[in-house]
């Protein structure tokens, strides 16, 4: 087997869709199509079944798949290891992270990362968004994953590695506390409990000042740090914004996470400062995108 006839043969196993894998491996999807009869010519019988609605893995091609795809990392990693000894990836590259949901895909990430790159360690750090960004700017961090906008100068907002749904935080003896969506126009109905001390396209962006209709919200006291702000709103001082998942981290008998129906989602993405784009930053923010989940909900 070609090496191009495998990696696009993989990639089709994981996109299930031509149009997907061409653009992944930069080619057209009339020559993906080519590509994979090509190789059903050579092993004598379908890998995929193809309809007008979907395409999925033969158990010929499943078993094909899970055969090939172990040697194909083991070929990735050398190929990366080999790589990293000519780039000079070492040291330890320190990686920052404002929500604790992140974790879970810096912490994959950096496992494959150490394992092609045996030189270069990565440390974790769990940080508020006005830490993540000061960190970053003053060198103690090399890259995090933190909810954009930034208007800090030297920092570089790259790609976005997944979204969260919005939701309205209330206390839970507000009426709002029992709908199972708000709108953004029910902004106007509590004072709006903000975070101190973030930048102001940041407030702009979470705590609007006007509803869309034009109505006007309040604004509420604020508070510095996640759990005063929460304990502001359980006491009934006003709402703020979270995102849905934060609730099963953040849960609290005093307050409700009420999903917006109308409000965009919560995007976190990839941050470093221009000037410390390393190989090694470029290597991990690779890492990390192959295992970001895709944006149709797979991973």
């Amino acid at each position: 087997m070609e090496r191009y006839e495998l990696e696009t043969f993989l990639a089709l196993a994981e996109e299930l869709h031509f149009s997907r894998t061409a653009e992944r491996l930069h080619v057209s999807p009339g020559r993906v199509s080519q590509t994979i009869k090509t190789l059903e010519r050579r092993i004598g019988g379908a890998l995929f079944e193809r309809s007008s609605r979907r395409v999925a893995l033969t158990p010929v091609g499943r078993r094909l798949r899970d055969d090939l795809l172990p040697a194909y990392r083991q070929i990735q990693e050398a190929v990366a290891s080999a790589t990293a000894a000519y780039e000079g990836i070492s040291g330890v590259l320190r990686v920052g992270f404002t929500a604790p949901w992140s974790s879970d895909l810096v912490l994959r990430a950096a496992d494959a990362f150490s394992s092609r790159h045996p030189r270069c360690s990565v440390e974790l750090k769990d940080v508020t968004y006005n830490a993540a960004i000061a960190t970053l700017r003053d060198k103690d961090l090399d890259l995090v994953v933190a909810e954009p906008p930034v208007d800090e100068p030297g920092i570089t907002v790259g790609p976005v590695v997944f979204s969260e749904r919005r939701a309205l935080v209330v206390p839970a003896a507000h009426p709002l506390a029992a709908r199972e969506t708000v709108s953004q126009e029910d902004f106007a109905a509590l004072p709006l409990i903000t975070a101190a001390g973030v930048s102001q396209v940041w407030r702009d962006a979470f705590f609007p000042r006007r509803t869309p209709q034009g109505r006007r919200i309040e604004q509420g006291p604020s508070a510095a740090g996640w759990q005063a702000v929460l304990t502001l709103v359980g006491a009934g001082k006003g709402a703020t914004v979270a995102t849905v998942r934060a609730g099963h981290y953040h849960a609290r008998p005093d307050i409700a996470y009420v999903p917006f129906d109308d409000a965009p989602p919560v995007e976190y993405a990839l941050m470093w400062r221009d000037a410390g784009e390393t190989a090694g930053v470029q290597a991990l923010v690779r890492t990390i995108l192959e295992f970001a989940p895709r944006p149709d909900g797979g991973s």
